[in-house]
């Protein structure tokens, strides 16, 4: 059922990801939808972060899980940073959209990470989904550097 469930969310990421900006009425749900995209991304890397460290028994199917769902949530926020959603109710910085090339970068670099981390999770070895992890974690708090508030 988790194999079904983690399915069905990454194909809805991947479909949804590029009508994302044309269904927006106004700016602010804008923002809600990527802040829920970037939560619900972060709930599940948590999970094989804590598995990563120590601080959870490692088992490779649920680590697994967790990370091909957060593998597929980057794709969905992206969309939703365009015009008018830099007010509000948003920890964004200006740079994102004075430097959308960089943005853009650091969002791939962070999927690609992201990937990678899912990957590692399939072999079951924790050195490599710790490895993986410190990878993902550094191209996160990149972005975050540069472009979160």
């Amino acid at each position: 059922m988790k194999t079904i469930t983690t399915l069905v969310v990454a194909a809805a990421a991947l479909g949804f990801s590029s009508l994302a900006s044309a269904q927006f009425a106004k700016p602010e749900d804008a923002v809600k939808y990527r802040k829920n995209a970037l939560f619900v991304m972060q709930q599940h890397y948590a999970r094989v972060g804590a598995m990563a460290s120590g601080r959870a028994p490692f088992d490779a199917k649920v680590a697994a899980d967790n990370a091909a769902i957060a593998e597929a949530m980057p794709r969905l926020p992206w969309a939703a940073f365009g015009e008018g959603t830099d007010k509000g109710d948003t920890k964004a910085r200006p740079e994102i959209w004075m430097e959308q090339a960089k943005f853009k970068a650091a969002a791939e670099k962070m999927q690609g990470e992201m990937s990678k981390l899912a990957a590692a999770t399939k072999t079951g070895n924790l050195d490599s989904v710790k490895a993986a992890f410190q990878a993902t974690a550094a191209s996160c708090k990149a972005c975050h550097d540069d472009f979160r508030q």
